[in-house]
């Protein structure tokens, strides 16, 4: 899943770093504040994929004394950094850039020829970026629906880069309308308005994006289907009376630790009892082999 995740944020990089140069040079040009939004937000994209490039970096570290179980957890943190930015910078500066263009209008409009041809180009660009982020996020996702696999997906850089491609494409469609609107109007009014519905699509995504990575940052279990057929896999086991409760914590996106409380028979002899809790622990690795530490406790019922 991380080759995949790395192919897809390379792929967003090097399109939104071509996009956001040419979006500056037509804003430059032009005038467009829609478009100097647009390019703020291939900007910001660019960014924010260096960024998740350096978390996968950073999680594939091995583990040491001071992190004994390995720094998964970095691409969590960095995909939370990433919808900070997408708030402050992206939507700040095109809801900032929209209003000042609202209020003080320049007082003559460019011919915005350059600016269809950038934003077709981008669109073209875009969406070969966001089609080759379904497919990596649909080979994830399996027979899940698309909200039920962000829900429930423990890679944030897939959803990361598809809910940042989707929200590109989304806002270069508002910029092409702002664009038409004001040259069939003959009002930067509408420009104007563009770069603000471009903030605010870049708000709500940023929103969206904390929402879904908050969970895995703080430390989220495994699916409860997973828990309850690690439950059932320890049960079948002789010597075991009663699992008191099976506890999961993911550690990063491939890295599950599962602990598990059994009350085993009282006559069980040592030995024997750590032959069961190994065959547990070699089943359940093998079921699921992103589980990758194990611990069983003895634990009378409660």
């Amino acid at each position: 899943m991380a080759s995949g995740s790395k192919k897809v944020i390379i792929a967003a990089l090097i399109g939104n770093s071509l996009i956001a140069v040419t979006k500056f040079v037509a804003s430059a040009i032009t005038g467009s504040a829609a478009m100097m939004s647009e390019g703020i937000h291939s900007l910001v994209d660019t960014g924010n994929q260096i960024l998740l490039l350096y978390g996968l970096k950073r999680a594939a570290k091995p583990a040491d004394a001071r992190f004994p179980f390995g720094h998964g957890k970095e691409i969590y943190f960095w995909s939370f950094v990433v919808a900070i930015l997408i708030f402050a910078v992206g939507a700040g500066i095109s809801m900032y850039e929209g209003i000042q263009h609202i209020t003080h209008p320049p007082e003559h409009l460019h011919d915005p020829m350059i600016n269809y041809i950038v934003l077709g180009l981008a669109i073209i660009f875009e969406g070969g970026a966001l089609y080759f982020a379904v497919v990596e996020f649909n080979k994830a996702r399996g027979n899940m629906g698309y909200f039920e696999a962000v829900k429930k997906g423990k890679d944030p850089t897939l959803f990361v880069v598809l809910f940042e491609d989707s929200a590109a494409m989304l806002g270069l469609l508002v910029a092409l309308f702002g664009v038409a609107m004001a040259q069939i109007t003959q009002n930067p009014f509408w420009d104007g308005l563009a770069s603000v519905g471009i903030g605010f699509i870049l708000a709500f995504t940023a929103l969206w994006l904390a929402f879904e990575t908050k969970s895995l940052l703080i430390g989220e279990g495994a699916d409860p289907s997973i828990v309850r057929d690690i439950k059932s896999l320890a049960e079948k086991y002789g010597g075991i009376e009663n699992i008191n409760e099976v506890l999961t914590l993911h550690m990063g996106p491939d890295f599950l630790l599962v602990t598990i409380s059994a009350d085993f028979e009282d006559k069980l002899e040592a030995g024997k009892m750590e032959k069961v809790i190994s065959c547990i622990t070699r089943d359940i690795k093998a079921t699921h082999p992103f589980v990758k530490k194990v611990y069983i406790e003895a634990e009378s019922a409660k």
